[in-house]
């Protein structure tokens, strides 16, 4: 049993992982700033539970970071700002909490170094996911440029013109950052590997894929698309689909993800390894919105097929689990149809204000919807 520092540990994730750590048997410490846009204006320490200890301050006040983690022997750091596409107007908000606040928390660490770090990556360091080309070779570097017309394809092609076929991604996928919100992840995860060894510690990364389930910020149109989707649907609008819908993404339960932190935390040949967390299982924005429609008993809503894609935004990306299963023996458990139906079951009870047309406006207004 272990006293855990969890930064951000009143989020979305950061209750997953709790929860997991105390069914364990950890003592777990929360250092989490409760912002509005996440948690909603009336916020305060009842988002934890009782059975933690909870700091309200920011993970870039060192004083309170430092405070925090006195007695701590090990640190799940979630604390960030998420979102690609406000990451490209909010530009130094996000460099500020992703990357300074991980120099704060690490600045911290050094003198009072603990076991194991595990930091919160994403899978938006990849960009684009990998490729094979017609040739049936591998593609790392694929990039989409802006439509010309509505004739020319979504997807990605490679030097002939040729469609490439997108395939699970793997962690030696070399990064391809196409977001502000991409670099900071990537900056965090570097930190994190660079500062831990060098101080005696043990950092280990978790690149996280498409994560929903009951208790996403409904209210944040930043957030998970499943979260904002359901936004839409609770207020009995159409769910909000850019590009043609097409694009594949993986979807990982909660639950899953609470379970892989505090393996990551726990088993010795995690340390020093980025490990991609995801189901293994691709699925197209469409087919999401519409089985999420259908879970809330809104089988007649289609949809809505905006035709234009967003800056920063990647066309297809979705994981490879293996290194994850050889090395950590995880593996995602929880099907996605069962825990769509618990997500509709909790949103059915939940109220939500729907901003999504407010947070395209604001990303239309910039020129980063095209």
């Amino acid at each position: 049993m272990e006293t855990i520092l969890v930064t951000g540990g009143a989020g979305f994730i950061g209750r997953a992982v709790t929860g997991e750590l105390l069914r364990r048997g950890h003592r777990v410490r929360v250092l989490d700033s409760l912002i509005e846009q996440v948690h909603g204006a009336d916020a305060d320490a009842r988002s934890v539970t009782s059975d933690v200890e909870f700091f309200h301050a920011d993970v870039r006040d060192g004083a309170k970071v430092a405070e925090a983690l006195r007695g701590v022997d090990s640190v799940v750091h979630l604390a960030a700002e998420v979102g690609v596409g406000q990451s490209m107007y909010a530009v130094e908000r996000y460099t500020s909490v992703n990357d300074v606040g991980t120099a704060v928390l690490f600045e911290k660490l050094i003198d009072q170094p603990v076991r194991r770090v595990v930091t919160a990556s994403s899978m938006s360091i990849y960009g684009e996911g990998l490729y094979l080309d017609a040739d049936g070779e591998m593609v790392e570097n694929a990039e989409r440029h802006p439509r010309a017309s509505s004739d020319q394809a979504w997807d990605p092609l490679d030097g002939r013109g040729r469609p490439l076929t997108p395939v699970a991604t793997p962690e030696w996928k070399r990064p391809q950052l196409a977001s502000i919100y991409a670099l900071n992840k990537y900056v965090q995860e570097r930190t994190s590997l660079i500062l831990a060894n060098a101080y005696g510690m043990e950092g280990v990364c978790l690149r996280l894929f498409n994560v929903y389930g009951p208790g996403q910020a409904l209210s944040n149109p930043y957030t998970g698309v499943l979260a904002i989707f359901a936004s839409r649907l609770l207020n009995g609008q159409r769910p909000m689909v850019f590009e043609d819908g097409e694009q594949r993404r993986d979807f990982v339960y909660v639950g899953d993800i609470g379970r892989a932190f505090a393996d990551a935390l726990e088993l010795p040949q995690a340390a020093g390894g980025v490990f991609n967390i995801g189901s293994g299982d691709d699925r197209s924005v469409n087919e999401v919105a519409r089985a999420l429609a259908g879970a809330l008993g809104r089988n007649d809503v289609e949809p809505d097929i905006v035709g234009k894609s967003r800056i920063g935004d990647i066309r297809h990306c979705f994981c490879d689990t293996s290194k994850a299963a050889e090395t950590l023996g995880f593996r995602a458990v929880k099907d996605f149809h069962e825990g769509l139906t618990e997500l509709a079951e909790w949103v059915a009870e939940q109220t939500a204000d729907d901003r999504t047309q407010e947070a395209r406006a604001e990303l239309e207004v910039r020129g980063l919807v095209a």
